[in-house]
């Protein structure tokens, strides 16, 4: 009896706090979710579940924080929807006059008289003695926006943020001449030039946007996150799992391109040195991005040219105002990352096998202490110094954006935001509350990975999101499109329900957490809206139909692959029955390129790094022949095959020219509104960007573009790709010539 009550317990607090009692796998197999797992997730939650006696005093503390509060901490709202306040009085309170103050985000303010024993009641409890009903109020119409409402009554007060949300996200008024677009995907990192200083940078991405417009006839250019990272190999290289997801990587600046470059008599001199020359040249011809060097070399440069600034900044007035406004602008947030950069960078100097935060000393790992307080005051130009560079970053992206737009691209730049942030990075650092411990995010058991992924990162606490009035979560939509026009969501499913695998266990042994509301999906819409930035949810793997179906209420696109579009058969579907609101493309960065899964470069990759074992590998290797027989099929039914050309999969030894033309051609023809083609894809390149479940063992995040940014005008076998591409995009009516007409 103890046991089913304990049990009863368990699962009522577990439902409180959105745990999934069970899922489904990719393969139809149900999982139900242990009560050791349960337990688990629900003290990482901060709920004691060890004992009967501490679920109900957990359970009975919930209901006590809900109800003891007159207004929830936020509520967000679709513009269609009644603008109503749910209320919790204390009975003794209902005879009281009640005072409302709404203030709109225009700083606008009303008040009104609250009746509350007039207002129509939803429900009652009685806690320690003392009862309390919810009573609902209808609030004059609101615009969207953030707002704040404010209650006093009967010597108690409180204060929502109210947030009213459009239905849907943006969409451009013009893209192609019938509403669909093409686009160039790359990482920007890789990219070569004969002046970069060993990865690609702002300059070089002008001078790929140029060429995207005039060539390809694109409408945008794709990116990886360009979050900033630690630029550390091989665990901290990956855009995905960046050290903070507000700021982005120094590395990408292009040094010589910005103003104090042209002032500094120094930085000019240092750069004609020959040891100086002679680095550049050879991070220039690395086969890899070496990101610890390329830093390095940047740093000592931007740190010329920051003091070349503080030198100016007396003299010129209009660039230090500039600069100041930016920093308001940013405020508290840019702070506290440019403090953590200029601590990492202090403490590991003075102890070089110091690499984490957790590490420092205590009185630095609390971003709020007064040991970080003085080192801030102390050492206030190291941390005006990460402030200048992230100012720099968002002068010279913001010049890229507006050359796309000069260019007549519709969307311009197409930026991406990760789902993690690196729990010893500067986000966790910074803030902190805003996490859950004693978990990580991570994937259930599917064909790519039979044990499951762990992502090693902490989910988000949705409860602290709730409390902010999601400020930070805003900010890191906004942060990562104010200089783009479309922007893809990592693991859009986030938004909904993430799976939780709780420390000291397996993959195999997480659940899905859900989020208690639509309220991320809404700010979501609020910020595309704001921004004029088309929405692309990554929707792979296991995802609910009534995900897909809320995404497509709201204006969010799908994300489409080819190797996944199939019949409940298992074939490959046709190119006029792929998803009208969707980006189509060919592969991702975590799958095998066209190249790749032609010769199977996947699966030999991945055996060299002993991911596969011998029968995997030869499972493997017999799968893939039977898939590459199956598009093959496809682009014949689809008559982008001529038939005097070999049927047979196994004629086909590698990625041939008609082959490659004739899925270029079949994802061009989609009804989808966005198609984008991989740089890889576009150079039949066979090897991938990332190649999952390896760190040492595969190049990951590093991988160079086959083709130099000035090669793509002038190398035969270039020009033969991008008029392959670019005769797809005119025959598929995706050109931008209809806005460039228009511009």
């Amino acid at each position: 009896m103890p046991q089913e009550r304990y049990e009863e317990l368990l699962d009522r607090a577990a439902n409180s706090c959105g745990i999934d009692p069970g899922y489904w796998d990719i393969w139809g197999k149900h999982h139900d979710v242990s009560a050791e797992v349960k337990q688990a997730l629900l003290e990482a939650k901060g709920v004691r579940a060890r004992s009967i006696e501490d679920l109900e005093q957990s359970l009975a503390e919930r209901a006590r924080r809900e109800w003891m509060r007159l207004l929830p901490p936020s509520i967000v709202i679709s513009e269609t929807e009644p603008q109503t306040l749910e209320i919790n009085f204390p009975v003794e309170t209902l005879g009281d006059q009640g005072v409302l103050t709404v203030r709109l985000e225009t700083g606008d303010a009303s008040e009104f008289e609250v009746p509350p024993r007039e207002l129509p009641q939803t429900a009652e409890i009685q806690l320690d003695g003392r009862s309390y009903v919810r009573k609902q109020l209808t609030l004059p119409r609101l615009p969207t926006g953030y707002h704040d409402v404010s209650l006093t009554i009967g010597g108690l007060i409180a204060t929502t943020r109210y947030i009213v949300t459009p239905e849907r996200a943006w969409t451009p008024p013009h893209l192609g001449s019938d509403g669909r677009a093409a686009g160039l995907y790359l990482s920007l990192y890789g990219l070569r030039s004969d002046r970069n200083w060993g990865c690609g940078d702002f300059r070089d991405l002008e001078t790929i946007v140029t060429w995207a417009a005039e060539e390809l006839k694109a409408s945008f250019v794709g990116l990886n996150p360009l979050h900033a990272i630690h630029n550390r190999r091989p665990f901290n290289t990956s855009p995905y799992l960046p050290n903070c997801m507000f700021y982005q990587n120094f590395i990408y600046l292009d040094v010589e391109g910005m103003e104090d470059y042209g002032r500094s008599r120094r930085a000019q001199v240092c750069r004609e040195r020959p040891e100086i020359k002679n680095e550049m040249e050879q991070l220039r011809s690395a086969a890899f991005v070496e990101y610890e060097r390329v830093a390095a070399l940047k740093l000592r440069f931007l740190k010329l040219l920051f003091a070349q600034f503080l030198r100016d900044r007396r003299s010129d007035s209009g660039r230090s105002e500039e600069f100041e406004a930016y920093l308001r602008g940013e405020g508290e947030l840019l702070e506290r990352f440019a403090t953590y950069c200029a601590l990492d960078e202090y403490i590991h100097k003075r102890n070089p096998d110091v690499w984490l935060w957790t590490e420092w000393p205590a009185g630095y790992q609390d971003p709020g202490s007064a040991e970080v307080r003085e080192f801030r005051s102390k050492h206030w130009r190291s941390v005006l110094f990460y402030q200048y560079v992230e100012w720099q970053i968002d002068k010279q992206l913001r010049r890229v954006q507006e050359h796309a737009r000069n260019c007549a691209m519709p969307i311009g730049l197409y930026h991406d935001l990760a789902l993690a942030t690196d729990r010893f990075g500067s986000d966790v650092w910074a803030h902190r509350p805003f996490y859950i411990m004693g978990c990580r995010v991570g994937s259930p058991p599917d064909d790519f990975s039979p044990s499951g992924q762990d992502w090693g990162f902490p989910p988000p606490d949705s409860e602290h999101h709730r409390a902010n009035g999601y400020r930070l979560f805003a900010e890191s939509i906004r942060k990562n499109c104010r200089h783009g026009g479309a922007l893809r969501i990592d693991h859009v499913m986030r938004l909904f329900r993430l799976y939780w695998i709780p420390e000291g266990k397996s993959a195999v042994e997480g659940a899905y957490v859900r989020e208690a509301s639509l309220d991320y999906l809404r700010v979501l819409l609020l910020e595309s809206v704001r921004n004029q930035v088309v929405v692309i949810g990554e929707d792979l793997g296991t995802v609910e139909p009534e995900v897909r179906e809320t995404l497509e209420r709201s204006g969010v696109l799908s994300y489409r692959l080819l190797y996944f579009e199939r019949d409940r058969q298992g074939q490959f579907i046709p190119y006029d029955q792929y998803v009208k609101q969707a980006l189509v493309s060919s592969t991702t960065h975590d799958l095998p390129t066209l190249a790749g899964f032609w010769t199977g470069n996947d699966i030999e990759a991945r055996r060299r790094a002993g991911v596969l074992d011998d029968a995997a590998y030869q499972e493997q290797v017999k799968s893939r022949a039977a898939e590459k027989q199956k598009v093959l099929d496809l682009l014949f039914q689809s008559g982008l095959l001529s038939p005097s050309l070999p049927r047979s999969a196994e004629s086909y030894g590698e990625l041939t020219g008609d082959l490659h033309n004739a899925i270029v051609g079949f994802l061009a023809l989609t009804p989808s509104e966005l198609w984008a083609i991989n740089e890889e894809d576009l150079t039949k390149e066979a090897a991938q960007q990332n190649l999952p479940g390896t760190t040492w063992q595969y190049s990951n995040w590093g991988r160079k573009t086959k083709f130099t940014v000035e090669q793509l005008r002038s190398d035969s076998q270039a020009l033969a790709f991008t008029a392959m591409v670019r005769d797809w995009v005119g025959r598929s009516g995706r050109t931008n010539r209809t806005a460039m007409a228009s511009h």
